[in-house]
């Protein structure tokens, strides 16, 4: 490669950056304020602040981290929480196949497997939405600012559980239920299967907690099993045609 062509690629990367980074302002600010009330559930799962910003900086993902530091305060196995972990964040694999297919032939595996660290909705979809081939440094600019602002307002809120009022915390406890409805309630109103399904789960989920046998199964072993079971089953009874998957950004 010339001189020339090497400075102009770098400017078109910085360039890049620079507008991923951008884009990235709002949907940090979003994490911010979503992950602020996750810290909270982190603090009664036992962790400090850095265990909380650590744990949100290496999966950032609301559902996954939601799922483990409800084991976490159940005392769940490790193996539990990382195969609810896994299971709760499998959509990213199929985003993450899906956004390889936008990248140069060429591109190095290592700008493949930094981009894969933080595929969330969010990212994806600014990414995905890209004309042309996507610059790993357009993403790598939206995530230089989500990524920290997930794990530091996961801190925070840990931090304000250890110092606030428990009154307080307990007040604030509330906004971690405005969190998992705001996950749940958009794809419920685009579908009524997904409504019925959702039904389904908190049903199944009370049953499995009073019915004999099955209840004396620690809660991760639990969640797991109706995870995976139901979700089995939905699929299924209710496939997804390919033209409708790939229609969603």
């Amino acid at each position: 490669m010339k001189k020339g062509e090497y400075s102009l690629g770098q400017q078109n990367n910085r360039s890049e950056f620079c507008q991923g980074f951008k884009d990235g302002i709002p949907i940090g600010l979003g994490y911010f304020a979503v992950s602020f009330s996750l810290g909270i559930l982190a603090k009664k799962a036992g962790l400090n602040p850095l265990q909380s910003f650590l744990a949100s900086l290496l999966c950032n993902a609301s559902a996954g981290e939601y799922a483990a530091f409800s084991l976490i305060m159940v005392q769940a196995s490790y193996l539990e929480v990382a195969i609810i972990t896994l299971i709760a964040n499998a959509r990213y694999l199929l985003m993450s196949c899906a956004l390889s297919q936008k990248f140069k032939q060429g591109t190095s595996l290592v700008h493949r497997m930094i981009v894969g660290y933080d595929v969330t909705d969010e990212i994806f979809a600014i990414s995905v939405s890209r004309s042309d081939f996507l610059n790993p440094n357009y993403t790598y600019g939206s995530i230089a600012i989500a990524a920290p602002c997930w794990a530091t307002g996961t801190a925070l809120g840990c931090l304000a559980g250890n110092i606030l009022p428990l009154r307080l915390v307990s007040a604030l406890s509330v906004a971690l239920y405005g969190m998992f409805l705001a996950i749940i309630i958009p794809p419920a109103r685009k579908s009524k299967v997904v409504a019925g399904i959702i039904v389904i789960c908190f049903l199944c989920s009370y049953l499995a907690s009073v019915l004999p046998v099955i209840s004396d199964i620690s809660s991760g072993t639990r969640t797991i099993i109706l995870t995976v079971g139901i979700s089995a089953i939905a699929a299924l009874l209710f496939p997804r045609e390919h033209q409708e998957v790939c229609d969603e950004p």
